[in-house]
């Protein structure tokens, strides 16, 4: 991946697919132990990776330490994203956007980070409670303090993006994007693109699906028992969806990791998968995309082959849609 074109983040370049380090720490049981956390870290800067995406919730902090270990050697020549707004509090999770609770998690942030300034830093969640203006503006308060570099946003709505960039620019808004989850094309995408801020696609493998690797037996403390998609009556549909654009990539030449991310890369330059993994193997499949060539035909059949009216189930319960905005659900 090392000469792929880079992107731009803010005011950062970076290469075109970064690493989301959740996997590492959280949500989908089964985390690697410490040694085989820090080999991949370490095997993705050799690759070419620059941007490393984690948040305060990641492990209950746990995923910023590893990173802060990890890469601390590598500090001045990676990206390093992390996110507040959201934390475990007393083994729970919290949505918080106060913004003494914001200063505080960066502080907090900071020294796991082993760093004196975190390049971008995502409100991870909108708290309703709390004015997107009195959220972003505590943290641009933080970037006046040399504290932070950039100001990112995640799962948010346009009319909430443009409020909080009338507060401070936003280099970034993160949003689950990829075959299987289309909903930034509704208005986000173009909204990004026109206010200069990325779009960072997290899940950009449809959490496994178009990598290949769910089968419908999780770990016990695995998030996909909760999302709606990844269990019955939708998964079977959405597996043979699944099966359905492997053997298209299969004919194509490539895995079919490679021909999602490489969809992705090409559907807009602003456009930074993060895709996130415990294995070597797989972080090295992942970054192949970047080498994918195929002709319009093939990207004509990937359109087809899953379609977004095709994807059976929400991809998050009832309880957790109410609390994220979106150009689909706004406040009121």
């Amino acid at each position: 991946m090392k000469s792929a074109a880079p992107r731009r983040l803010g005011p950062f370049e970076v290469a075109p697919i970064g690493l989301g380090c959740m996997n590492l720490s959280h949500a989908y049981g089964h985390r690697p132990p410490p040694e085989a956390a820090e080999r991949l870290l370490r095997r993705a800067v050799e690759l070419g990776v620059t941007y490393f995406d984690s948040a305060a919730l990641y492990g209950f902090g746990g995923n910023e330490e590893l990173l802060g270990r990890v890469l601390s050697p590598y500090r001045a020549h990676i990206v390093l994203a992390s996110k507040c707004g959201m934390t475990g509090v007393d083994g729970k999770r919290v949505i918080d956007g106060r913004p003494e609770t914001l200063e505080r998690t960066c502080e907090e942030s900071l020294r796991r980070l082993r760093t004196e300034t975190i390049d971008l830093y995502y409100l991870h969640r909108w708290d309703k409670r709390v004015p997107i203006e009195e959220s972003v503006g505590a943290l641009a308060r933080l970037v006046g303090a040399g504290k932070l570099r950039a100001i990112g946003l995640s799962e948010v709505s346009v009319a909430t993006l443009k409020k909080a960039q009338a507060v401070h620019p936003i280099a970034a808004v993160q949003s689950e994007y990829s075959l299987f989850t289309r909903d930034p094309e509704r208005e986000l995408l173009r909204a990004c693109r026109e206010l200069g801020a990325a779009l960072v696609a997290f899940s950009p493998l449809g959490r496994g699906l178009l990598a290949g690797s769910v089968t419908g037996a999780y770990a016990e403390d695995d998030i996909r028992h909760s999302l709606p998609r990844f269990n019955s009556p939708h998964l079977d549909g959405n597996l043979a969806l699944a099966r359905a654009f492997a053997r298209l990539a299969g004919e194509a030449g490539f895995t079919p990791a490679q021909l999602a991310l490489a969809w992705l890369l090409r559907r807009a330059p602003h456009v930074i998968p993060i895709p996130g993994t415990t294995s070597i193997a797989h972080l090295e499949d992942n970054l192949g995309a970047c080498g994918v060539q195929v002709s319009p035909d093939v990207w004509a059949r990937v359109e087809d082959c899953i379609d977004a009216r095709q994807v059976s189930g929400a991809r998050y319960p009832e309880a957790v849609m109410r609390e994220i905005d979106t150009d689909e659900r706004r406040p009121g």
